[in-house]
């Protein structure tokens, strides 16, 4: 795999919508990245998806097959929560680096065991968290590195949205249906960029203790609410849920000011607002195009033989914060 013009090859596991949406368009906006297999069970989306991606090489009735496919390097796995464990261990074993969409996997067990496997096979694994490639994200960061918020004492985040759709896998507890696997994964991880940030390193801060509560309907939580504490005395909350408007917001409070980040988990151009007192300052923030960073960071980390953005430490330390949260709620899968 060396040599300046190598490209990654890559086989997507699923025809979902965040794949031929948003993943596959950015593995053709990639300039390191080839797309070239999908993998469905359901012959007719393969017939949509070779109209819809002429440039797809092969294409599989079923995922093992394109797993078998030796000239697949990589693959990304956007398959239901329930299905990540074993398709990222099936993906490993057969030498394939693994892209998988969140949650990483239902349990932080699971998690360490697609950790172990993917070491075990040489390969790389790494959580799809796209909101981490956007210059919002850079921005913050830089804030908190700055010091200008002061000590920070509270991070709440917040991801919902009406779902509406009574046949949405989201709503199969079956598959790992929920709102916080669904959106809650992504203030989990905020909360923990923002104060491993502050600890220096990723996966540090953990939660020493936590508070839950859901409302829950048809086996799934549709709306979940958390607060959790830390070891320096900062605390974090956060909101999920499918069953009221949508809101997704972010705000850290500090000593001195407060940073508030409103799309945190997307990509368009904007600012953030910095307050201290009565004093009100914008911070431009760029438009990303998350996705196609996403990839590119993926594949060369494939070709440059380095660790990707996002580790596995800070995807355990989620797993395990969700474990906690669960527990918290009565609704432990443990």
């Amino acid at each position: 795999m060396s040599g300046p013009a190598r490209k990654v090859r890559w086989g997507v596991l699923g025809y979902a919508r965040i794949a031929r949406e948003s993943v596959m368009p950015a593995i053709l906006r990639a300039e390191n990245s080839e797309l070239y297999a999908l993998a469905s069970r359901d012959a007719a989306k393969l017939a949509e998806a070779r109209a819809r991606f002429p440039m797809l090489a092969q294409t599989f009735v079923g995922y093992e097959e394109l797993l078998r496919d030796a000239a697949v390097d990589a693959v990304y796995l956007p398959l239901p929560n329930s299905q990540h464990r074993e398709w990222t261990i099936r993906a490993a074993e057969r030498g394939k680096h693994v892209l998988c969409e969140k949650p990483l996997a239902l349990t932080a067990a699971e998690v360490r065991e697609m950790r172990a496997a993917c070491a075990a096979n040489g390969v790389l694994l790494t959580e799809a968290f796209m909101y981490r490639y956007t210059d919002r994200t850079r921005q913050v960061q830089a804030v908190l590195r700055s010091g200008e918020l002061g000590e920070v004492k509270f991070v709440h985040a917040s991801f919902r949205f009406p779902l509406t759709n009574p046949a949405s896998i989201k709503l199969k507890p079956e598959l790992g249906g929920g709102s916080l696997y669904d959106v809650g994964v992504y203030p989990i991880n905020f909360a923990g960029l923002v104060l491993d940030t502050l600890a220096g390193g990723p996966g540090r801060a953990r939660p020493t203790e936590v508070r839950a509560l859901a409302v829950r309907e048809g086996g799934v939580d549709v709306m979940f609410s958390a607060l959790m504490r830390y070891p320096t005395g900062a605390m974090a909350s956060l909101h999920a849920g499918f069953n009221a408007e949508k809101r997704i917001v972010a705000e850290i409070i500090g000593t001195k000011a407060t940073l508030e980040i409103a799309d945190p988990f997307f990509d368009p151009p904007g600012a953030l607002v910095l307050r201290r007192g009565e004093e009100r300052r914008e911070i431009p923030v760029a438009a990303s195009d998350r996705y196609r960073a996403e990839i590119e960071d993926f594949a060369a980390a494939i070709l440059e033989r380095r660790p990707p953005l996002l580790g596995l430490d800070e995807s355990e330390r989620n797993a395990e914060v969700i474990d906690q949260l669960l527990a918290a709620a009565g609704l432990d899968r443990r």
